[in-house]
């Protein structure tokens, strides 16, 4: 990724601690010497005040030991706290001069070079109060009270900056205080070193960690991430499985429920679409269909009513006088008006099977009878054809389920297809055989095999495989056509079969109720 969550997160945490040390580090260096003056000011006003209060009712000259070391004790504890030197001294100067001609130091007892020290500097504030001389360049003024003034100075001598509190107490006493302030500048740098060694630790450490934190966060992100990709390409089945109670818990939970929403929508989208395109595919068959229909009708009707409409005309121009010419020409009108009956009959009959105005009414009947039924009925034509029948009823009864009626007309297009195509031999054979709880019905006729492209095309209306041959006997290529929708409509097994001397048709039938 150009522009990665968990680079950005990072970085801004390591900013943010840069930022933070360098505040520290500059606020040491501009800021903190001036806190560190103003609260040792403050201290030393505090430390000056409370030496006030415990030498308040003291008498040097004449206060016993014991009571000048407790209060030794207590100076000492507030030296030792406060880290403020501590001078208690009794001044006597020259009169007019301001100079000191007697120093004499009450706390703490010191050397000679300490005194000398001491009273040098004293003179330079005694000199300041009773005449106002100059301190110099190396003393500054901080603050001035009627008891007490206060001064930054810088002594040569150690090469060091110091905070000084010059006080009077009763009886020519003073007090004297000093405090180192040139540690404050190197406790400013010493900070400052160990800041920057500090950040650098915390720096790296901070990454580190950073990069851990924003693992937590960058890692279901990309789960989220992926989880859409998988909904782009409409795969719902991947699922976030992360078990959080914050946003980001909330957000998967959320995209789980559009993955779920979006599937079903899509699903019910399919279905539609579905069933949209196999409604314009039907609505296409259909009119496919009907055209086919009408061109078919309109082929077979048209010879038989140009026959009845030449006749009648003849008839009517009385174009043959003799009796015997118009017996001829009625008997011819008659047939061909026969013909269309039948077809306009068998026509209705399968538009009702296929549109399923037909209803199909399961009765129990002996299929024997109606086998032997259409065969006593074609009897007639098997002698006009010179036709060998074989056929054995058997001896028991053959009880189906089925509709009778249909039946019966499945068996006589069987029969009456045999005849119009049986060759050579003139033999048809119509056999029955149980299979289970089934029963097999075939009907056989000794001529030409049906060409295996033709097989499945014989059930379609109007398909005759020898057109030349159908039209001698009359045939419109319904028959089969209704034995299709009859048996689709008992919803059972129907077919042909090849063989090498002629052709079987067969269908089937339940021997039991259906449950």
């Amino acid at each position: 990724m150009k522009r990665s969550m968990k680079r950005r997160l990072v970085a801004i945490f390591a900013s943010m601690l840069l930022i933070t040390i360098s505040v520290i580090c500059l606020a040491n260096i501009v800021l903190l010497p001036s806190f560190y003056q103003s609260n040792k000011v403050s201290q030393m006003q505090g430390v000056y005040s409370r030496i006030i209060n415990i030498c308040h009712d003291i008498d040097w000259k004449s206060v016993d030991e014991t009571k000048k070391d407790e209060v030794y004790d207590k100076l000492d504890a507030l030296t030792s706290n406060t880290n403020v030197s501590i001078y208690i001294v009794q001044i006597r100067a020259y009169p007019g001069s301001g100079d000191i001609a007697e120093l004499e130091y009450v706390y703490p007892g010191d050397t000679e070079r300490l005194q000398q020290v001491t009273k040098t500097q004293l003179s330079k504030y005694v000199k300041s109060i009773y005449f106002g001389e100059s301190l110099g360049d190396n003393c500054q003024m901080m603050n001035e009270t009627p008891n007490y003034a206060m001064y930054k100075v810088y002594d040569d001598r150690v090469d060091s900056s110091f905070i000084e509190l010059t006080g009077k107490m009763p009886d020519d006493y003073w007090v004297y205080l000093r405090c180192n302030y040139q540690s404050i500048q190197e406790s400013a740098s010493v900070t400052n070193q160990f800041m920057t060694y500090v950040g650098i630790v915390v720096v790296i450490a901070g990454i580190f960690i950073m990069f851990f934190v924003s693992n937590q966060y960058t890692k279901p992100i990309l789960k989220l991430a992926a989880h859409a990709q998988d909904m782009q390409r409409l795969n719902f089945s991947t699922r976030y499985t992360d078990n959080r109670d914050d946003e980001i818990g909330v957000l998967g939970n959320s995209m789980n429920a559009l993955s779920d929403k979006l599937e079903e929508t899509i699903s019910e989208l399919k279905t539609a679409n579905n069933e949209l395109q196999l409604d314009l595919q039907r609505r296409s068959e259909q009119e496919q269909m009907r055209q086919e229909f009408l061109a078919n009708v309109s082929h077979e009707l048209k010879t038989p009513i140009a026959l009845i409409q030449g006749y009648a005309e003849g008839l009517q121009e009385n174009i043959n006088d003799d009796s015997e010419s118009r017996e001829f020409y009625c008997e011819v009108i008659v047939d061909e008006a026969d013909k269309m009956n039948k077809m306009v009959k068998k026509l209705l009959n399968l538009n009702q099977l296929e549109f399923g105005n037909g209803q199909v009414h399961l009765e129990h009947f002996d299929l024997n009878s109606v086998i032997q039924s259409v065969v006593n009925s074609s009897e007639i034509l098997f002698r006009q054809k010179e036709v060998t029948l074989s056929y054995q009823p058997s001896d028991t009864p053959l009880m189906v389920w089925a509709d009778e009626y249909m039946i019966e007309e499945v068996v006589s297009n069987y029969v009456s297809n045999a005849l119009n195509h049986v060759k050579n031999e003139k033999k048809i054979e119509i056999k029955t055989v149980q299979n289970g709880d089934h029963i097999c019905t075939s009907v056989f006729n000794t001529g030409d095999s049906i060409p295996e492209e033709d097989l499945d095309k014989i059930w379609t209306k109007f398909y005759k495989v020898d057109k030349a041959r159908t039209r001698e006997y009359g045939g419109n290529g319904i028959g089969l056509s209704i034995v299709k929708a009859v048996m689709d409509a008992h919803n059972q097994k129907f077919g042909v079969r090849n063989y090498d001397n002629g052709v079987e048709f067969w269908f089937e039938l339940d021997r039991k109720s259906v449950d």
